[in-house]
């Protein structure tokens, strides 16, 4: 067996997408762009993962006989073979996906990490056989026909002369396709039904982390600067008396655009002092206090910064109140799932391999 073109892997990773071990798609994320790969990180250190067998480890092992080298066999989980061919395909496949990433693991991170995961991949494999999942033919069919549609082609026929042409099968393609579909299923049995997010855990995680979470909720002022006339003493006083004359003259019901139009020496005067919606975390940490300080409508105090005094006023914000926290509470949720579900998807997976039998042949 060789290793498969170009196009074909990028068929296989199109079509398998979603249906790697790990985290299944369906699995709701907090952002897919911040989303960890699950082909990144190796898997853990595992006592049953065996350099030097031992007599009677393995009750019916397959032999190796005069295969050409790509059939290999490189381990044994339980009773199934992974061959070399399996490892060298995936780490294509690997390559094929982080093409466009720099840096990345060593030749030797990336076949012990792969490895890892056809082992994994294996367990869950034959753990499903055990439960007895199956993929009805008509579901498989659905899927496949929904994903190379992504692929630029409409029929199965169109996708069949494409592959065929670059030495991929169909029936290969859907075999893994199908896989990856009866462990989605499975780790929706043994993980995801098992995990839950009380409103109780929710509120506890928004209290522990309102700082952050207000990160990047945005807000809309205004402002009139007044500078001093020079850096003295006198001068800063009186730009402080100024802006306090003007303060007043605004809390009596002057219009505040027009007072910054006039007075204001900053460049927004020409805007009647509007600073635009700026998101939290963009002004100076004093500056930006002085004003989240504030109710919507509200005037400040004369402020002072390393230009001058200014007046503030707030015209809106967003809080975690009303349909943001709604948002929020949400996306609260979608994390806090994300983790019960990794850490119980660990602890599953540590189970199923502390009862197999793992034999490392590399």
């Amino acid at each position: 067996m060789r290793l498969r073109p170009a196009g074909a892997l990028a068929a296989l990773v199109l079509l398998l997408s979603g249906c790697g071990i790990g985290m299944p798609g369906w699995v709701p994320w907090l952002g897919k762009q911040d989303a960890p790969s699950a082909v990144a990180a190796p898997a853990p250190h595992n006592p049953n993962l065996l350099d030097t067998p031992k007599p009677g480890d393995i009750r019916q092992r397959p032999t190796e006989d005069n295969e050409e080298l790509s059939d290999r066999i490189i381990a044994v989980v339980n009773n199934d073979a992974i061959t070399l061919n399996e490892l060298i395909e995936s780490i294509a496949v690997y390559r094929a996906e982080n093409r466009q990433q720099a840096g990345g693991p060593t030749d030797e991170e990336l076949r012990r990490e792969s490895l890892a995961r056809l082992i994994d991949s294996r367990l869950q494999l034959q753990e499903a056989d055990r439960e007895k999942i199956q993929v009805e033919d008509t579901e498989l069919n659905e899927e496949f026909l929904e994903r190379i549609k992504r692929y630029g082609v409409s029929t199965e026929e169109e996708f069949d002369t494409l592959i065929r042409a670059q030495g991929v099968t169909l029936d290969s393609i859907k075999k893994r396709l199908r896989d990856g579909i009866k462990v989605s299923k499975l780790l929706r049995r043994k993980v995801a039904l098992r995990v839950s997010v009380t409103e109780d855990e929710i509120s506890q995680y928004l209290e522990e982390n309102r700082g952050k979470l207000e990160t990047g909720l945005s807000y809309h002022a205004r402002h009139i600067l007044i500078p001093p006339e020079d850096d003295s003493d006198t001068g800063w006083e009186a730009a402080r008396i100024k802006a306090g004359i003007l303060r007043s003259q605004l809390t009596d019901g002057a219009d505040f655009t027009e007072l910054a139009r006039q007075h204001s020496r900053d460049a927004s005067a020409k805007d009647g002092g509007d600073l635009g919606t700026l998101k939290r975390g963009e002004l100076a940490q004093d500056v930006e206090g002085a004003i989240l300080g504030l109710k919507p409508g509200q005037l400040s105090q004369p402020f002072r910064s390393p230009l001058g005094y200014h007046v503030f006023r707030l015209e809106s914000k967003e809080g975690l109140e009303g349909e943001g926290l709604v948002r929020i509470r949400q996306q609260i949720r979608d994390i806090l799932f994300r983790q019960k579900y990794e850490t119980r998807q660990e602890a599953w997976l540590k189970e199923i391999k502390q009862r197999a039998i793992i034999e490392v042949r590399m």
